[in-house]
């Protein structure tokens, strides 16, 4: 009887070893939200900080409040939540942990809140490697291309893009180099698990304005709720980008909720009344600013590039780093996963070993 209740103790032990080792060794699974946070210049692997402006207060949340200064970066998920005005301009110290765009996020960002966010970059002015959520709050992204070699720029890059919540979105990529192309949005897959609704926009009962020199709006596949395209006349999803009633690419996309109305003293743009600079127009890089009144933070070279032969947007390959020229983030949450990892392998299997002995 000693025996049996031995040997059932035993695999009691057993279980619970393996149990624990099933839960710890699948630790970095299910880890939630930024290995780290790159911004106002450092870079920080543990929540629980702030600045001026900002606070970090859980791996997957950030809060802005009134925050005007560098690059922001998250290497993994994040939600920030915006509270008044907010700005961000790219980096360009050299040893700085991005450059190029004034938010870049190595995973999954929703943008939401009260307030706005003005983001100015060279590449792009949002870089989000996977799904970006744009809901209830007001974005204004912008790219030049100054500096920037054999790439793509765009206001916003991401692999999706939803618009919700009567959230408010201006993109705008232009320039002069004729060795880049210039989009309001761009969507595609970096290869960074985005699943089957990669590529695609969605806009419900929101706003969207965007603007490219190349395209507009560049993406596999859309669909709107209880939106609609204002411009384009006839507007619609083509194989790879908006396209207008003759299926010419549009470089102007503006799309707006149905029955939408102005109330008196705004105007009908992305961003609805924004501050004003003292001569009656909304102030330069503030959200709903549209490209006619608000040029790129960078002004391009005086020779206009012409779009006579780029008539389509192509896409024939996906290169994981198309978008980034700098490295991403450091991942340093992994390497301690890792250690961890091997400790607790090393004590399991002396625990197994010692309860076999018995």
């Amino acid at each position: 009887m000693f025996a049996t209740a031995f040997h059932t103790s035993r695999h009691y032990i057993l279980f619970t070893v393996m149990a624990c080792l099933c839960v710890l060794l699948g630790g970095p699974s299910y880890a939630a939200g930024a290995d780290s946070l790159f911004i106002a210049g450092s870079t920080y692997y543990e929540p629980d900080v702030s600045g001026p402006g900002w606070a970090w207060t859980a791996a997957d949340h950030l809060e802005l409040t009134g925050y005007a200064g560098e690059a922001i970066g998250a290497d993994g998920d994040l939600v920030l939540t915006l509270v008044g005005q907010n700005s961000v301009v790219e980096t360009h110290a050299p040893d700085a942990d991005i450059s190029m765009s004034g938010m870049e996020v190595w995973g999954n960002l929703t943008l939401r809140g009260s307030g706005s966010l003005t983001a100015t970059g060279s590449q792009c002015g949002i870089h989000v490697a996977q799904a970006l959520v744009v809901d209830g709050c007001a974005v204004d992204a912008r790219a030049d291309g100054a500096g920037v070699l054999d790439q793509t720029v765009a206001g916003i890059a991401a692999g999706s893009l939803t618009v919700r919540g009567g959230g408010r979105v201006v993109a705008a990529g232009a320039g002069s180099d004729a060795g880049l192309r210039f989009y309001g949005v761009r969507l595609l897959d970096e290869g960074f698990g985005a699943d089957v609704a990669s590529e695609t926009l969605v806009a419900d009962a929101s706003w969207l304005d965007a603007t490219g020199t190349d395209a507009g709006v560049a993406c596999d596949r859309g669909s709107l709720v209880a939106a609609h395209f204002m411009t384009p006349a006839g507007g619609a999803f083509g194989a790879a980008s908006v396209v207008d009633a003759g299926g010419a690419v549009a470089t102007h996309v503006a799309i707006e909720p149905d029955g939408a109305t102005v109330p008196a003293g705004e105007t009908d743009t992305p961003g609805g009344k924004v501050p004003e600079d003292g001569t009656g127009e909304p102030a330069a890089g503030q959200p709903g600013a549209g490209p006619a009144t608000d040029p790129a933070v960078k002004p391009a070279a005086t020779s206009p590039k012409t779009t006579a032969t780029k008539t389509t947007v192509t896409k024939t390959t996906k290169p994981k780093s198309s978008m980034a020229t700098t490295p991403a983030l450091p991942k340093t949450g992994d390497g301690y996963w890792i250690a961890a990892s091997l400790t607790l392998f090393l004590l399991g299997t002396v625990l197994l070993s010692a309860a076999y002995r018995r």
